[in-house]
């Protein structure tokens, strides 16, 4: 059992003064003021936020590994690099490849699942818009087909949490059907389709749009498309990856406003880059060249993911969309845990997981807890280490 004291704890209710005591893998209990006892293990944050810790529903690797290598080690040591981070839950994000190769990656990312090491799976492809492919492969799209669907989700034994397709290829609302059937989320992304066909999929019960406007049919007055269907759909959480390159910050503040706390959610589309420099990576078996922080796939110069780390989103959308720290948190935790049914994590509530952030002044990773136990800094001595040199970095 640990406490931790004099911390500002944030919740639903904002940010307030408070303690939280563990009791092995969950929170035990949460208090206002200061501690009613002080036991021997107890940490004193000295006024650092204590947040959930955040939940990333899309990425696809960092550290230089990535998801889509099909190895479970490889994989881990993705989760390792996001895990420092301060990012405690992670949905393994996979591109478009190959019948084969995707049976492949699924089982093995599923064997992460079942370590408790991934919260589960994403197919991000394979049936997407050609004319919107981005960093996918365009040779390996095809229309949806549900007979591979459901190969997929036996491969993933109950482990795929999220499917993007694009709503306007053929048969894509009966998929939607299917995989809101079996428990999937259905999110809407790489799409051309137009504001009805993207409207009858929310109808069909897709409930995300993935990466908003990025690889979506643009905003027009007259044909308002994907991002607007999503923004005036209460039944959608809306993705926005918040690195200064995927979305302009005006941009990124007006769909804030537009989707409001409750249904946007910060991601990251981290690839392999993430933490490293700049250099020559792959994703999906395609080449991509980071230069000056940005992945662009080396033969056509579309925009390959990111590398971002979630609390960076997070003080970017403070400090350059004018977000209030506790909204900005609660996109990167509780709003995508909910988008995708993840019930032990994203609040400081007492019953679900002691995953947890420490935050400092401005906002930088201090210290981690997950599943109770301390990933990043020295909390179980009482005392809270300066974070390294790379957490800092915006």
């Amino acid at each position: 059992m640990s406490t931790l004291t004099n911390a500002r704890l944030v919740t639903a209710d904002g940010i307030v003064d408070g303690w939280l005591r563990i009791e092995g893998e969950r929170i035990a209990a949460t208090g206002r003021g200061a501690a009613p006892d002080r036991p021997a293990d107890s940490v004193d944050l000295g006024g650092r936020l204590l947040a959930p810790g955040c939940v990333d529903v899309h990425v696809h690797g960092g550290g230089g590994a990535s998801f889509d290598e099909g190895d479970p080690e490889r994989a881990l040591t993705a989760v390792a690099f996001h895990r420092r981070h301060g990012v405690t839950t992670l949905v393994g994000g996979l591109v478009t490849a190959s019948p084969a190769a995707m049976l492949r990656q699924v089982a093995a990312l599923a064997e992460l699942c079942d370590a408790g090491e991934l919260a589960g799976i994403h197919l991000e492809g394979p049936y997407l818009a050609p004319g919107r492919c981005g960093a996918h492969d365009p040779a390996l799209l095809r229309p949806p087909d549900p007979v591979e669907f459901h190969r997929l989700l036996a491969a993933g034994r109950g482990h795929v949490r999220m499917i993007t397709l694009a709503p306007e290829l053929p048969g894509a609302l009966d998929l939607v059907r299917a995989a809101v059937a079996e428990g999937v989320v259905a999110a809407v992304g790489h799409t051309d389709a137009d504001h009805e066909t993207v409207r009858a999929a929310f109808d069909a019960g897709a409930t995300v749009a993935t990466h908003l406007f990025n690889q979506m049919r643009p905003v027009h007055h007259r044909d308002p498309g994907p991002v607007v269907a999503a923004l005036n759909d209460d039944r959608v959480t809306v993705e926005l990856v918040n690195d200064g390159v995927h979305v302009h910050p005006a941009v990124a503040r007006m769909a804030w406003r537009a989707a409001g706390a409750s249904r946007t959610a910060l991601v990251t589309d981290a690839m392999a880059a993430a933490g490293l420099g700049d250099g020559d990576y792959t994703l999906g078996g395609l080449r991509v060249r980071v230069a000056d922080g940005t992945a662009r796939l080396a033969s056509t110069g579309a925009i390959a993911g990111s590398t971002v780390t979630l609390p960076e989103a997070v003080r970017r959308a403070v400090r350059d969309l004018g977000v209030p720290v506790p909204e900005a948190l609660r996109a990167a935790s509780a709003v995508p845990a909910a988008a995708l049914h993840l019930a032990d994590v994203g609040v400081l509530t007492p019953g679900r997981y002691a995953d947890l952030v420490v935050l400092g002044e401005d906002l930088e990773v201090e210290s981690v807890y997950r599943r109770g136990r301390p990933v990043v800094g020295n909390s179980v001595d009482g005392t809270v280490s300066e974070p390294d040199s790379f957490l800092r970095a915006d």
